[in-house]
């Protein structure tokens, strides 16, 4: 199984290559996906957190597991107004975490395992874990979500650590 990257590395800064087809390459690394996702254990991983620059993401919120959503380009059409804080974390900057506030439910649109597109509404903290996820694909990290002075801190933690 390939390793997480840590941060900083450059692939987590960089927005992720469109996937052309979904093909059994890329059903091989959904699944790799899903169980370092459940090895972590995470709720969620997209492909650049693994060192693959592709717009692969995982999610999987549910209390029994095995009821992971395999997304490749995922797009967000609608975020709710209402918000919610939720702790957030990330394998790639291990030992530290931080509150981040989100849109409580949201639409997407992905191809599925079938390589077909399907939109799906996700809520609480599927829908939390899937916007974290775009993160990633955008080259993103949750605590860019943060103040400056909360970035900082977290970021000088996570070196300590």
């Amino acid at each position: 199984m390939r390793a997480f990257l840590r941060w900083p590395h450059p692939v987590l800064r960089q927005a992720a290559a469109p996937v052309e087809a979904v093909t059994d390459e890329i059903r091989a690394l959904w699944d790799e996906m899903v169980a370092a996702m459940d090895a972590m254990p995470g709720v969620g991983l997209a492909a650049p957190q693994l060192g693959v620059s592709l717009r692969l993401a995982v999610v999987d919120a549910s209390e029994a597991r095995g009821q992971a959503i395999r997304m490749a380009n995922p797009e967000l059409l609608h975020a709710s107004v209402k918000l919610t804080e939720h702790e957030e974390a990330s394998p790639n900057l291990p030992g530290v975490s931080a509150v981040v506030t989100r849109p409580r439910a949201v639409t997407l649109r992905f191809l599925n395992e079938a390589g077909e597109i399907e939109e799906r509404d996700l809520v609480g903290l599927w829908a939390i874990s899937a916007q974290h996820q775009l993160d990633h694909l955008e080259g993103r990290m949750y605590f860019d979500r943060l103040s400056r002075l909360k970035r900082d801190m977290l970021l000088r933690r996570a070196r300590k650590a």
